[in-house]
């Protein structure tokens, strides 16, 4: 199973610089290898906010990702749920301070981890931190 971090849908739903990328990522895997968890639902729509404040999409863009996500949702990607280990596993892994790792990457990478999937994302340091703790990680 592939876990999907937030990098992967906002590039895909949005036009990035690895807006490309992503689709192909995403065209390129079945829906019974997609995953994400409903942190990524919550972090999806905080950065479309900052989006929409920074100017780089107008409100029907935010429209249209968001309801994009909803069907890729429904239609492609297994929707995990975040629980109490969740964070303790994510505690753990922010207390390897060198990784520079931020608590919501700490999250995904807990997530990925108990569910025995690979992490799948456009952050480089995610990625190396991922690697360095243990937990599967693929760098798209």
């Amino acid at each position: 199973m592939n876990y999907i971090d937030t990098s992967v849908l906002v590039a895909a739903l949005t036009t990035e610089a690895h807006t490309r990328r992503a689709e192909r990522f995403l065209t390129a895997n079945g829906a019974d290898d997609l995953a994400i968890s409903e942190w990524v639902v919550a972090e999806f729509s905080s950065a479309l906010s900052m989006k929409l404040r920074g100017g780089t999409i107008n409100m029907e863009g935010r429209r249209a990702a968001l309801a994009a996500v909803s069907i890729l949702i429904a239609q492609s990607l297994l929707l995990l749920e975040v629980t109490g280990p969740h964070f303790r596993t994510a505690a753990r892994f922010l207390d390897q301070h060198r990784l520079g790792l931020r608590a919501p990457d700490a999250l995904h990478l807990a997530i990925a981890a108990e569910q025995g999937a690979v992490l799948c994302t456009l952050d480089k340091r995610l990625a190396r931190a991922g690697a360095a703790l243990g937990v599967a990680t693929e760098l798209i």
